[in-house]
């Protein structure tokens, strides 16, 4: 991960070794690398159908995006110290290590009797699943030489995709079944089987490192940088004021540790991230691009169940179904960009109309309201699904067109931090947003029905089988506060999609190369 030479003395853990393992041992690591990878994914949305049922239960729903946010922060937070790490030391230890941490987290989960434990258990399960993906990739190429490497890196993509869409109905159907606690129960015996093959089969880590230089200073200053960003965007505006001390002290922790992030890196010998990397003009197009679609991404999907479960009466698993067309508008989307942009060689005009779609998506839902048919509803995330199709992949292709072959796994890592970091703030600022306006369009709307009292319960208690069964008038009154605390929130989302919009316009046509070796670009 460093644009410098590094100072390991000897044969570096990601060359090729000298004993290539039988193909039915690299087949059958490869399976457990996609099963990690899976569950790893998975987690990410697995909970978002079952989030009203688990607050019900577990009371606190002011603590409800702490659920989600908890473990994409710990994730993103370890992603580029687990990559880093694995150059070092090896990585079938810190693998094995990473998937211990999540069973443990996952079983956390679902041993939890209150909102507390399950955001413990949540952080756990991120700071193993922050390893999965980037120590599958790299595992990958330490046992497939380059000539295969492509199909399986290919189908690690799929692995990564398609618990985007199996997600929110696996969590959907477990909560109308056997209970919320299986979304997190089904991780155990799935990761205990690539822990399996891990252990028989990867290769031991050749520990030829006498010494090496770990950037420790550039890790402490961007933990601490993310940490701080995500808890002033989650705080803000729902525990404390936006202009009081804390927050305020948040922002400027977040200025202070960038500041001195930027100084560690620069003097490092081995930076996480190299500052030469923001001197490319596609490199801070494509990242800027990649953070606003991940935080519209996980926007839309981390609080519109729970919408379309209270508004409009569906069940968790309904609530699941509805995300459907955006995910097949997506991977249709992903495959039409990719299968054009190889048979043209150009890609600018298709991520301008990418994004000019996704603002005619995300700007239409900031008309729904708690009458609005859901087939609209799922016509209109179909939109959004196909705008986040069209640039995913290709976003990070264009990125790694842009450097030599010894800086690509560099640029790579990096701008899908990035990314991360918009999952993680897409998820803490949305659900500030939606939790501090729910708060008061709750007691807003229910005023004119009796006051909160009507609803029988305390507020931060209510589950859709509660909503459903109160008198109707307080039933309609419950939807449109809803409503009228999640419409907002796509307002907040327009004018960053626009801005990803006016960016593109900026992108730089650089030619795609036509082999690995050609300066090392990769087409």
């Amino acid at each position: 991960m460093s644009s410098t030479p590094s100072n390991i003395d000897t044969v570096p853990n990601n060359a090729p070794s000298p004993d290539e393992l039988p193909q039915t041992s690299v087949l059958v690591v490869f399976i457990g690398l996609l099963v990690a990878m899976t569950v790893g994914a998975l987690d990410q949305t697995i909970v978002a159908t079952a989030l009203p049922t688990i607050v019900g239960e577990l009371g606190g729903v002011n603590h409800l995006l702490w659920v989600v946010t908890a473990y994409v922060l710990a994730a993103t937070i370890t992603m580029p110290i687990y990559g880093k790490m694995g150059d070092l030391i090896g990585r079938k230890g810190l693998f094995i290590g990473a998937l211990v941490l999540f069973i443990a987290g996952s079983v956390v989960c679902g041993l939890s009797t209150s909102m507390g434990g399950l955001i413990v258990g949540r952080a756990v399960q991120g700071l193993g699943g922050g390893g999965l993906m980037i120590l599958s990739q790299a595992i990958v190429a330490d046992i497939v030489p380059p000539r295969k490497r492509a199909m399986y890196l290919s189908a690690m993509g799929i692995a990564y995709a398609v618990p985007m869409l199996a997600g929110p109905l696996l969590g959907g159907l477990f909560t109308d079944t056997i209970g919320w606690r299986w979304a997190f129960w089904i991780n155990v015996p799935l990761a205990l089987v690539a822990i399996g093959t891990a252990v028989a089969f990867l290769p031991k880590p050749r520990r030829t490192v006498e010494k090496a230089h770990f950037d420790t200073w550039g890790t402490v200053t961007l933990v601490v940088a993310v940490t701080a960003l995500t808890l002033a965007t989650s705080w803000g505006g729902v525990e404390y004021a936006w202009d009081s001390p804390v927050i305020v002290a948040l922002l400027a922790t977040v200025v202070v540790a960038g500041v001195l992030f930027a100084v560690a890196e620069r003097h490092a010998k081995e930076p996480l991230m190299a500052l030469s990397l923001f001197k490319n003009r596609n490199f801070n197009i494509c990242t800027v691009a990649g953070f606003v679609t991940t935080f519209v991404m996980m926007g839309v999907l981390t609080y519109l169940p729970t919408y379309l479960q209270i508004v409009d009466g569906m069940s968790a698993t309904a609530a699941g179904y509805m995300e459907v067309p955006m995910n097949v508008a997506w991977f249709a989307a992903s495959l039409a960009s990719g299968y054009a942009v190889s048979k043209l060689g150009t890609y600018k005009k298709l991520m301008v109309a990418s994004f000019g779609i996704l603002v005619v998506g995300v700007g239409a839902l900031t008309f729904i309201t708690s009458g609005t048919p859901v087939a609209f509803i799922g016509a209109l995330l179909a939109i959004v699904g196909f705008g986040i199709g069209l640039n995913f992949e290709i976003l990070v292709l264009i990125v790694q067109n842009e450097f030599a072959a010894s800086d690509v796994g560099m640029a790579t890592a990096a701008t899908n931090f990035f990314r991360e970091v918009g999952t993680t703030l897409g998820t803490s600022i949305v659900g500030a947003l939606f939790t501090s306006g729910l708060a008061r369009t709750l007691t807003e709307n229910l005023a004119s029905v009796g006051g909160t009292d009507a609803l029988g319960v305390d507020a931060n208690s209510l589950t859709p089988a509660i909503v459903h069964a109160l008198p109707q008038a307080v039933r309609d009154a419950v939807g449109v506060a809803y409503n009228d605390a999640l419409v907002p929130v796509f307002w907040f989302m327009l004018p960053l999609a626009l801005i990803g919009l006016a960016l593109l316009l900026f992108l730089r046509e650089t030619p795609l190369a036509t082999t690995v070796e050609d300066s090392g670009r990769m087409s």
